[in-house]
């Protein structure tokens, strides 16, 4: 083993179970997007392999930015937190600018060509490495209002303010979450994380019954069949999908949902068509697989000897499951519709990017992880 540039931590293999689930969740994302997209794609772009062969060229540049994470001195990466921090504030502010792109009455991407960006991706990994380089160099001030609750509060607060604009809740609450679960191993007072929890709360009650549409989901969760042909349309057609798989699904490529009934099945709603393709084995496979994955992140994390990669192991590891968990319980009718992608299952370039990202990290810590 050779030298850690962090000190005298030495260098070992990265945890090759971690890169094996995660190889064989992308590949199962890609099989996902080429039979769910297929439709819609020869609808709307006339070639029926056009988010296919996207999604594999993400898959190609994702696995090239994990690799570069995960043989980056580690000392490189934390030197570039503030940095990072800046871009993002940049490409925030540029997202709301009249150079964002908006959809559906929403500014959340950015053009690159052919191509679009979505900092709120970014964002998370950024955040969280902030806050794991806090609490890890600060435990003797952050348990202080004035010095350990308000640095990591506003800066969570200013990148869920530039979110809201654009407006994207759904963005916001994960970075509340994010901040509330790293202050909360981190050592902030349960008190000042009680006393936050109610005013995001009441702070989330004002804006979802201020807006419209917010108002419309929240119903439209409670009792999506009541309005399954307005607000609670695609919640129902998704669990139609998962119904129809059984025990042993309808197979691979004969899903009747994705035939213009579920919308976004390609992106947010690729489990449901997972469920409805490969049933009730095919989905227990993949929880097995995502299980797993934790697991393998999670002993990264318990195995850090430096406070700071601990913190940043559990913080990154945090960022897919919130994630997963999030499409989980939508997809499942547990939640609001919120717009948020499986991680390297859904299609789309900033997600599965992103998501790599996150398993460089992991990766690159746990060459330093204790046996």
């Amino acid at each position: 083993m050779a030298e850690s540039p962090t000190g005298n931590q030495r260098l070992g293999q990265p945890d090759w179970w971690l890169l094996a689930i995660t190889l064989l969740l992308v590949a199962t994302g890609l099989l996902m997007v080429f039979s769910a997209s297929g439709i819609v794609a020869d609808r709307s772009q006339a070639d029926a392999y056009y988010y296919f062969k996207r999604q594999v060229l993400f898959a190609c540049v994702g696995g090239i930015a994990l690799a570069v994470v995960l043989y980056t001195p580690r000392a490189v990466i934390y030197k570039m937190l503030y940095p990072a921090l800046i871009i993002v504030f940049c490409l925030l502010i540029i997202t709301i600018s009249p150079l964002g792109i908006s959809v559906n009455g929403a500014k959340r991407w950015l053009g690159v060509g052919a191509f679009r960006l979505q900092a709120m991706e970014f964002a998370k990994i950024s955040l969280v490495l902030y806050l794991a380089y806090f609490m890890g160099t600060k435990q003797e001030v952050v348990k202080t209002f004035d010095k350990g609750v308000i640095p990591p509060f506003l800066m969570t607060a200013m990148m869920c303010f530039l979110l809201l604009l654009q407006p994207d809740f759904g963005g916001a609450v994960i970075l509340s979450l994010l901040l509330f679960f790293m202050c909360l191993v981190g050592g902030t007072r349960l008190i000042y994380l009680f006393i936050s929890a109610l005013l995001a709360g009441g702070a989330g009650y004002l804006l979802i019954t201020k807006a419209a549409y917010r108002s419309r989901r929240l119903l439209a969760f409670r009792d999506p069949f009541a309005v399954a042909d307005d607000a609670g349309y695609q919640l129902v057609q998704g669990l139609y999908a998962l119904g129809s798989g059984g025990i042993s699904g309808v197979g691979l490529g004969a899903s009747k949902q994705k035939l213009f009934y579920l919308p976004e099945a390609h992106t947010d709603f690729i489990v449901a068509v997972l469920g409805e393709e490969t049933g009730f084995i095919g989905l227990s496979l993949l929880f097995a697989g995502i299980l797993f994955f934790f697991w393998r992140g999670l002993l990264i994390a318990i195995r850090q000897e430096r406070l700071q990669d601990r913190f940043t192991a559990f913080g990154i590891l945090l960022v897919v499951a919130l994630s997963m968990l999030l499409n989980f319980a939508v997809v499942m009718s547990w939640a609001p519709p919120k717009g948020v992608p499986m991680p390297f299952l859904s299609y789309g370039g900033s997600s599965l990017l992103t998501s790599m990202i996150c398993v460089g990290l992991l990766l690159n810590l746990s060459r330093t992880g204790k046996a």
